[in-house]
């Protein structure tokens, strides 16, 4: 379980790496890796908002 955990933070991290490579005109496998990167946090984005208005229903708050 702690080898996942520390190969999700790897990825998390060299994508965050390549985000900011690419914005600075790096080369184009990592402008492609910075897409997926910024895919991946607007999809997870979406989810949790989706979640909070499905959640919110039951009239309590988590803020």
């Amino acid at each position: 379980m702690g080898v996942i955990l520390l190969l999700l933070v790897a990825a998390a991290v060299g994508g965050a790496a390549c985000v900011v490579w690419a914005e600075r005109g790096g080369p184009r496998w990592a402008r492609i890796v910075a897409s997926v990167t910024l895919g991946i946090a607007s999809m997870a984005r979406s989810a949790r908002k989706n979640g909070r208005r499905s959640g919110s229903a039951g009239g309590s708050s988590d803020d």
